[in-house]
């Protein structure tokens, strides 16, 4: 069965995203090893992620101009982009646009992703709504050496301890990736 997989990138004080909802700070920072990276795709049979991220990704990579930069950069994986409104598909893109609650998409979800990992891209409130429902299997954190003063939150609900065990900490280039395996917790 596949497992659910939130895998992101963060600043040091817990921002996804700046005020604009703009990863360029990400990109200022070294990156980890393409291989870390490729070694993580081939793990995943789908992605899915908000619209925010899924709108950001397609103004940053000019997808939409050059939607063959699609497959050359997440192969011919179905993504899920949950959102309450029309957004445009990159040309030839396995694009599936779906809203609500999380739970009534899953099983399209698992089904997508055959024997392979359900990647949660983005953003923190759409991993939220998978870990309140119980779906989120591990949570994967790029910490990168920067700190915003305000943006979007890497997690916008509280999580205790008993929902979390860290499983291993690994330096890539400039960042810290943390891996935490989810629990039901105790409450």
């Amino acid at each position: 069965m596949p497992r659910v997989v939130f895998y992101t990138a963060t600043t040091l004080n817990g921002f996804l995203a700046d005020e604009q909802n703009s990863l360029e700070w990400l990109f200022a920072v070294e990156p980890p090893p393409p291989e870390e990276y490729e070694r993580f795709l081939d793990t995943v049979g789908v992605l899915v992620e908000g619209s925010t991220t899924y709108e950001w990704v397609l103004a940053f990579e000019r997808l939409l101009e050059e939607p063959t930069r699609w497959s050359a950069l997440y192969g011919d994986r179905p993504t899920f982009v949950f959102t309450s409104r029309d957004l445009p598909v990159p040309d030839g893109a396995d694009v599936r646009l779906v809203s609500g609650d999380v739970r009534p998409v899953f099983e399209q979800l698992r089904e997508a992703a055959g024997p392979r990992d359900i990647w949660v891209v983005g953003g923190g409130d759409l991993a939220g709504q998978f870990l309140t429902a119980g779906l989120l299997d591990e949570i994967r954190i790029a910490v990168a050496p920067v700190a915003l003063a305000t943006g979007a939150p890497l997690l916008p609900l509280r999580v205790e301890s008993d929902r979390l065990t860290l499983r291993s900490v690994e330096q890539q280039g400039q960042f810290a990736v943390l891996t935490y395996d989810v629990g039901a917790g105790n409450g």
